[in-house]
C-alpha cells in the first residue's frame, strides 16, 4: 500500500484487507512523508497486527518510485497494490489466489470492479475488462491496449515472478496502462465473475485533482510538474519498448506492431495536438509578451491553475501515491 496524506478513508482500507478469509500474507506500507495523520494510523495498526510492515519515506518521491517502493519491498509468490481509499471484499485474495494455484498460464488475476462514492456507496459497475485471456500475446496486446476500458487490473493479484520481468510503473502519465499492456505480452489475466473490489471516486482522487495527462504527471513524477510534456508520443514509444523487449517469435511481434500501428491512427489527433502545444510554447518564448484581456490565460497559466489545485495535497490519494 503506497500513501501520501491517506487519513480519510486508510483504516477502512486497512480494515478490508486485514479480514480477508486468506490470512497469510504481508501488508507493506510505503507512507511517501505524509504530513496528516497517516504515520500514527499505521503505526497503530502495525503494532496490532504482525503481518503489517510500515515504512516511511523521508521525502516524497512521487507516485511511481512510492508504486514501485512496497513492490521492491515484497517478498511473496504473488503481489498485489492497494489503495488508501479503495475496499476489498473479504473473498478477494482467497479467490484470486485459487485461480493462480491451479492454472499457470495466468499471470494476472482480479474480479470485477464496482465504483463507491466517499461514503462508500456504490455508484456503478464497471463492464468486464476486454479479453486478456486470449492464447495469443498478440491478441492480448490489442484487447489490452487498442480496446477502451479501465484500468482496474493492476490492483489484481499478480504472479511476483512475472512482474519482476516489467519495468514497474513509470514516472508518466498512463504508466499502469503501459504496464498492463506489458504483462499481456507475458501471459494471461482472468476476471473473477464476481464484484469484489470497490473503487473509490472522490474528490481529492488524482484525475479529479489533475484532469490532463499535462497535468497528472506532477503526481508521477513531481520534478516535471507545470511543464509541456508529450503524454501520448510517450505511450507510443513505450508500447513500442514493450513489444521490443517481450519474448515473441516473429509472427506475434509482427502483429503486435501492426496493432500499433492501429493505435497511431486512432490516436492521431492527441498526437497531433501534443506537437501544437509544443510549437505554442516555442513561439510565446521567442515573441513579444501580449496584454491578456482580464480573466484569460495563457497555457502556462492554466497548467499552473491546474498543478496548485492540489497543492494542499499534492499526488492526493493512495491510488494516486
Amino acid at each position: 500500500m503506497p500513501v501520501f496524506n491517506g487519513e480519510n478513508y486508510l483504516a477502512k482500507a486497512l480494515d478490508s484487507l486485514l479480514t480477508q478469509t486468506y490470512s497469510d500474507y504481508e501488508l507493506i506500507i510505503s507512507d511517501n512523508a505524509s504530513t496528516d495523520g497517516t504515520m500514527e494510523i499505521c503505526q497503530t495498526y502495525a503494532s496490532r497486527d504482525h503481518r503489517i510492515h510500515y515504512y516511511r519515506n523521508e521525502t516524497n518521491l512521487g507516485g511511481a518510485k512510492n508504486y514501485n517502493r512496497v513492490f521492491e519491498l515484497s517478498s511473496g509468490e504473488y503481489f498485489k497494490w492497494a489503495a488508501h481509499d479503495d475496499l476489498c471484499a473479504p473473498e478477494f485474495l482467497e479467490r484470486c489466489i485459487d485461480v493462480l494455484d491451479q492454472d499457470n498460464s495466468v499471470i494476472l488475476c482480479h474480479p470485477r470492479t464496482s465504483e463507491i462514492d466517499e461514503h462508500g456507496t456504490v455508484v456503478k459497475n464497471y463492464r468486464a475488462d476486454p479479453n486478456i485471456g486470449l492464447p495469443k500475446p498478440s491478441q492480448r496486446f490489442y484487447q489490452c491496449v487498442c480496446v477502451p476500458h479501465p484500468q482496474v487490473a493492476v490492483f489484481g493479484l499478480i504472479r511476483s515472478s512475472t512482474l519482476k520481468k516489467t519495468r514497474l510503473i513509470g514516472n508518466f502519465a498512463s504508466s499502469d496502462r503501459i504496464l498492463l499492456g506489458e504483462l499481456a505480452l507475458l501471459g494471461r489475466f482472468y476476471e473473477i465473475p464476481e464484484y469484489l473490489f470497490f473503487m473509490r471516486n472522490h474528490p481529492q482522487v488524482h484525475w479529479r485533482v489533475y484532469p490532463t495527462r499535462h497535468l497528472v504527471i506532477a503526481w508521477y513524477n513531481p520534478r516535471k510538474a507545470g511543464k509541456i510534456t508529450f503524454p501520448h508520443w510517450r505511450l507510443l514509444i513505450e508500447h513500442f519498448r514493450s513489444i521490443k523487449r517481450a519474448p515473441l517469435n516473429l509472427h506475434e511481434r509482427t502483429r503486435c506492431y501492426i496493432y500499433l500501428i492501429w493505435w497511431i491512427r486512432k490516436s492521431y489527433r492527441d498526437l497531433a495536438k501534443n506537437l501544437i502545444l509544443k510549437e505554442k510554447k516555442k513561439r510565446r518564448a521567442t515573441s513579444t509578451p501580449i496584454k491578456q484581456s482580464p480573466g484569460s490565460y495563457s497555457l502556462k497559466a492554466r497548467l499552473e491553475k491546474g498543478t496548485m489545485q492540489g497543492a494542499a495535497n499534492l499526488y492526493g490519494t493512495s491510488k494516486d501515491s
